[in-house]
């Protein structure tokens, strides 16, 4: 390769610049040098440091600043041993070549410029600052008065200048070696619809495991070891998608109140991984050992995604620190309101939005996504608040160059892109809107699921649509149903014990008077709030989490598993726990028999979907005749065993819903164009209070044998009772059956009492509704996905703005 020092000459090369003295009342003055370095003039690309194996070349993109010094200090980031002021600039990048620095090297940059707030400008030379494209960063942020722009306590607020130097309070950028050994590491690239992600925290996870050495604990180590990956096969989850591991700022207010942001979503370093996460310390190992973890994940099979936040800074409003990107070029890094660019547009609920739009911070978004992918080997995204990455000039639009960039790009359009599907900003809600290429996080699913165990009237026509799919959110615009990423839980909430435990949010640790956290829940506590309760209550609660974890591992789509939930993790009614890096976030490993019986359940689903493909089809369900001879995929059967009616999808009180799937009527093939063939399977659902005897369908030659119900405390039933075609089960209250066919043909499992006029087999899109389905489940919907208010928006996660 060749390096940015490739082709210059001597007679080319700047010689001696960090001799010259700093601009006289433009920053601190600088330090005197032991011996003069040699700069050369560098590249302007690639953007960041990059060690070339004979020096490093320095690239940093400013339009608006008038000089930049790159500051170089010592092991300990405290001592600055040169300000080397950058001459050479091309396309507003900053450039220049260091052959006598190696890796290992900490460094920091001085901006200079106009310092004008109420023109958008902020630059004062007198912050360190880290650079966008730092691939590790040392050290973390002493907090002081310091580290803003402008002079905290100062009636002018930000248009006032502070002049004193942060450069032993702030973090320091650092020189990487990219070379790593990756051997034969292959990219799992298991496809979406064979897909079961595992959502974690690196530090919870094992933090408090004694299986694991003390020092690897709540580290990227810990999470690619022995103990974990056997951990993670025996659950037979296919991908852990990991909460951001960016570099990430701890906000002033919270480390005031002695907590910190334990969940990492206020980045600062978008192509270093987190170096709080790493057991090799923070001077650069906590690339090579992220890049391990990696390499260990897939040599078993697992993938990794990632939760990426690049829709804001750890900087917040005008009235936050200056640390990185305010700094270099304020007016291109964020979006400015228009007419008033002192104030920031919010869409994030953090005091800044990444202004994205700008083809430079779309450039710095991309070679960031590359690099994980290329250099890191990661093999997805999650991003965070995705639809402030797509506003154009207001509205989220599908044409946005951050879409139009993706999809063309050769990289990122070949790896999983899982959208967070809304922001705070007007029309931000975006479930199903999102094009083709991505999927989502189907906030749908999970409040229409939560709402009908929960017992809340007329949710059977819509949950009717999320176990099948939510053709009605995505069959529209040509996706499938590996477009939803189903789930009931995530660390935004409730944990699922929780959910069935409290009723209301239990927030206190936070430090804001549970004021933080989202109000609606959909959850329900049983009949009693509280982990402590009477047995009979503890003994429907476990019975719900089964109901929930079944419908999700049963439901058509992509399921995602928040961690913990597997053994019934509590976070002790916290439903924002983001500040809270102790025992209420991480994994109790001490598991009492009921922990470690839910967990083999919870196994035991995960094998049994991936076993059957049947459960995750690449297609939607047709619901209909499909070759004129009374052949369908899928049928939805009344308590009494006959096949539903208008009437009966059109009723409020109606809680038991049942659902054939034909296994021999699958529109899959195989990857040599093999049909696929599943068994056919009967599923009861039944919410009600009481319960409720249902009729099997089918023939009296057909016989269904019972394999799951969630009465049982086991869960799966083994040697199940057999019932036939006509005959009752009685089912108990709040829980679900299912059962599979084991006699009888499949013509005869569909030979159901009541069957109506085929062409209209499916409930209608919203319930209760009194006319027919004009876009049943599985079938096409004329219409986009609903872009309306949803109670979804993250104002539970409670972020702060500075100077609030």
């Amino acid at each position: 390769m060749r390096g940015p020092d490739a082709d210059l000459s001597e007679s080319e090369a700047a010689i001696g610049m960090a001799d010259k003295p700093a601009r006289p009342g433009t920053g601190p003055e600088a330090p005197r040098l032991g011996r003069t370095r040699q700069v050369w003039r560098g590249r302007p690309s690639p953007l960041g440091a990059t060690w070339t194996g004979k020096g490093v070349n320095f690239a940093l993109f400013s339009e608006h600043a008038t000089a930049v010094d790159l500051c170089l200090f010592d092991r300990l980031g405290e001592a600055e041993t040169a300000r080397i002021p950058i001459c050479d600039r091309s396309n507003h990048v900053w450039h220049a070549f260091l052959p006598d620095v190696r890796p290992g090297q900490l460094y920091g940059y001085r901006v200079h410029g106009a310092y004008e707030p109420a023109q958008g400008h902020r630059f004062n030379p007198n912050k360190v600052l880290l650079d966008p494209y730092a691939k590790a960063i040392a050290g973390r942020v002493d907090w002081s008065d310091g580290m803003f722009g402008y002079t905290i306590g100062d009636p002018a607020a930000d248009f006032s200048f502070d002049r004193r130097d942060n450069a032993r309070r702030t973090p320091k950028s650092i020189v990487v070696d990219p070379n790593f050994s990756w051997d034969d590491d292959v990219p799992p690239s298991r496809p979406l619809d064979e897909t079961v992600i595992y959502e974690v925290h690196v530090v919870g996870f094992s933090k408090l495991w004694p299986a694991i050495p003390e020092k690897l604990r709540g580290t990227y180590a810990g999470l690619g070891s022995p103990e974990a990956i056997d951990y993670f096969k025996r659950l037979g989850v296919t991908a852990v998608e990991l909460l951001p591991v960016h570099h990430y700022i701890t906000s002033k207010h919270l480390i005031d109140k002695k907590l910190v942001d334990y969940w990492g979503y206020n980045t600062m370093g978008f192509f270093a991984p987190e170096a709080a996460y790493s057991s090799a310390g923070d001077m650069g190992g906590q690339v090579a050992e992220f890049k391990a973890m990696v390499k260990a994940l897939h040599a078993a099979g697992l993938e990794v995604i990632l939760d990426v936040v690049y829709n804001h800074t750890a900087e917040g409003n005008h009235l936050g620190p200056t640390l990185s990107f305010r700094g270099i070029d304020n007016a291109s890094y964020y979006r400015l309101v228009p007419n008033d660019p002192r104030h920031y547009m919010d869409y994030t609920g953090t005091g800044n939005t990444l202004n994205v739009p700008h083809p430079r911070v779309l450039q710095l978004v991309m070679d960031s996504l590359r690099y994980w992918v290329t250099e890191m080997h990661v093999d997805g995204f999650r991003f965070d608040l995705a639809p402030a990455l797509a506003r154009e000039l207001h509205e989220v639009s599908r044409l946005s160059s951050f879409f139009d960039v993706i999809h063309q790009d050769p990289v990122i359009s070949q790896v999983k892109l899982i959208a967070e599907p809304w922001d705070v900003g007007e029309g931000g809600y975006q479930v199903g809107n999102f094009p083709v290429l991505w999927a989502e996080w189907n906030g749908k699913y999970r409040d229409t699921v939560r709402s009908y165990w929960k017992g809340d009237p007329g949710k059977m026509g819509e949950l009717a649509y999320r176990l099948c799919g939510s053709s009605d959110l995505y069959h529209w615009s040509g996706k499938t149903p590996t477009a939803s990423i189903n789930f009931v839980t995530a660390h935004d909430g409730f944990t699922l014990r929780d959910l069935v435990s409290f009723n209301g949010k239990r927030n206190h640790a936070n430090g804001e008077d549970n004021r933080d956290g989202d109000n609606n829940n959909h959850s329900w506590n049983c009949g009693h709030e509280g982990l402590d309760a009477p047995p009979e209550v503890r003994a429907l609660r476990r019975r719900m989490v089964r109901n929930f974890l079944s419908t999700l591992m049963l439901s058509q789509g992509v399921p995602m598993l928040s961690g913990g939930d597997e053994y019934g993790r509590t976070q002790q009614g916290n439903n924002n726990a983001y500040c809270q890096n102790n025992a209420i976030s991480w994994f109790d490993w001490n598991r009492d028999e009921d922990a470690q019986r839910l967990t083999e359940f919870t196994a035991r689903l995960v094998r049994f979907r991936l076993q059957h493909p049947i459960f995750h089809q690449t297609h939607f369900f047709q619901g209909h005749d499909l070759r004129g001879i009374g052949i369908k995929d899928l049928t939805w059967i009344n308590a009494d065993g006959s096949e539903m009616t208008d009437d009966a999808w059109a009723a409020g009180f109606a809680k038991v819903i049942g659902l054939m799937l034909s296994g021999d009527a699958m529109q899959v093939r195989g990857p040599k164009g093999e049909r696929i063939r599943d068994d056919t399977f009967l599923m009861f659902l039944n919410a009600h209070h009481e319960d409720i005897e249902v009729g099997m369908p089918s023939h009296v030659n057909v016989r269904w044998r019972l394999i799951l119900d969630t009465a049982d405390e086991a869960g799966f039933v083994n040697d199940g009772p057999v019932r036939e075609g006509g005959s009752g089960h009685q089912m108990r209250s709040r829980s679900l059956a299912l059962f599979q066919q084991e006699a009888g043909t499949a013509d005869e499992a569909r030979e159901i009492r009541g069957r109506r006029n085929a062409g209209q087999p499916m409930p209608p899109p919203a319930a209760p509704a009194a006319t027919p389905a004009a876009a049943p489940p599985g079938i096409e919907n004329p219409t986009p996905g609903s872009g309306g208010p949803d109670p979804d928006l993250p104002a539970q996660r409670r972020w702060w703005r500075w100077g609030r």
